[in-house]
């Protein structure tokens, strides 16, 4: 595969992993998964991370990934663009939405370890979580598969451009759901 259908493909199979950060706020309120228990005096994830958010934004994530599989002809009858067989890309979508909002909650984790308060900004910690969540979840249930798209050849290469522009992404729908009054900070 040449560079550009790397980074494609790249981008395009991790599609599932951007939804539910964003999608999380749709559905937000409610319940907070830690249930106001705190964990060496502070809060462990904090009220912003709710069972509502988590179920709405893994099964958002999980529809685009389904939806991707209905928009693509398998090649041969059996590869759906990127992802593999059927049985294989199913796995790969569910464990990219769903590790995308464990790698949000850790972050949350990371930030209240900090002292910082919800919302509050972390340079970096904000941007790069979920990727990190999904990432190291997928990598962990379908390792041969994440060697494949981003680490050999020019899968490097896709990794690289999912670091490029997920901040970018991260940043405009952030403005955008402040400027809906869906979040109280811009970032």
């Amino acid at each position: 595969m040449d560079a550009l259908s790397s980074i494609a493909v790249g981008i395009w199979v991790f599609l599932p992993a951007l939804i539910p950060n964003s999608a999380a706020v749709l559905f937000g309120g409610g319940a907070p998964i830690d249930r106001g228990r705190t964990w060496r005096g502070r809060r462990i994830l904090g009220d912003g991370k709710t069972w509502n958010g988590l179920v709405g934004g893994v099964l958002s994530g999980i529809l685009v990934g389904f939806v991707q599989l209905l928009v693509t002809t398998p090649v041969d009858g059996i590869d759906y663009l990127g992802y593999g067989p059927f049985p294989q890309a199913a796995g790969i979508i569910m464990a990219m939405a769903f590790g995308s909002l464990l790698g949000d909650m850790g972050g949350a984790f990371v930030k209240r370890r900090m002292g910082m308060e919800r919302g509050a900004k972390a340079t970096g910690l904000d941007q790069y979580d979920f990727v990190i969540g999904a990432l190291l979840l997928t990598a962990l249930f379908f390792p041969t598969w994440f060697s494949d798209i981003y680490i050999e050849g020019n899968g490097l290469l896709a990794l690289l451009a999912l670091i490029i522009i997920v901040p970018v992404i991260h940043r405009l729908v952030n403005i955008i759901g402040y400027r809906r009054g869906l979040k109280k900070e811009p970032w």
